[in-house]
């Protein structure tokens, strides 16, 4: 057989405990097999979890699908979102910028998401995870600022007052209409971020990288 790794012939090399042939490349020295039963192993999963995580399956229910342990499937999911890049922001655009409150590991423990809505191509350019503090807000306002917002709506949250410049930041009554029902339309459709419910995320890196797939996966 060929070697899955360089191309080059592989030689027999005993077997695995499970019984099947294994196979040693000449060029690379490494150990392989012809043919994996395990699901993990399958070329088409990144893109199946991708596509269960952006229609709001849960952990264990796509670890079930897809007939992987969840462990594999959380290291996967980190993987995937490592291999995600920020899409290129469009600069003079009209922005929204809300937060969602959600919490990690139990309800007592909250955190809010923080992110900025483009008006025209309802896109999100930017989010960042933490309290309700000017740190957490000022990662996603940065980005704003790199791309010379033409204008900001927010509510009335003081934090948006220091941050971002009277020229272009508006708190109007309808102004944050669109990101509100953006809102909407997280909660419906990623369970974690659901008000009252029995999913959650354990940890914070989970639910930034499935952020980040829901976003621009």
């Amino acid at each position: 057989m060929k070697c899955r790794f360089c191309g080059e012939e592989c030689i027999k090399d005993g077997r695995q405990a499970n019984g099947k042939q294994r196979y040693k490349c000449s060029h690379c020295h490494k150990r392989q097999q012809e043919h994996y039963s395990y699901n993990a192993y399958s070329p088409n999963l990144n893109t199946d979890i991708t596509t269960l995580t952006k229609e709001g399956v849960g952990i264990r229910s796509t670890a079930r699908i897809l007939q992987i342990s969840p462990t594999t499937l959380l290291h996967r999911i980190i993987l995937i979102a490592k291999s995600i890049s920020r899409p290129p922001v469009v600069k003079h655009r009209i922005y929204e910028v809300d937060e969602i409150k959600s919490f990690v590991r139990r309800k007592s423990e909250f955190v809010w998401i923080a992110y900025a809505l483009d008006r025209k191509s309802k896109e999100v350019v930017s989010y960042n995870i933490g309290p309700r503090t000017n740190s957490t807000l000022s990662v996603v306002l940065e980005t704003l600022k790199l791309s010379e917002a033409k204008r900001i709506y927010t509510d009335r949250l003081r934090n948006y007052r220091s941050l971002i410049d009277r020229k272009i930041h508006r708190t109007s009554l309808y102004g944050t209409n669109h990101i509100e029902r953006n809102n909407l339309t997280l909660r419906t459709h990623l369970k974690r971020l659901t008000r009252r419910t029995i999913c959650y995320s354990r940890s914070m890196v989970i639910l930034s990288a499935i952020l980040k797939i829901y976003f621009w996966g």
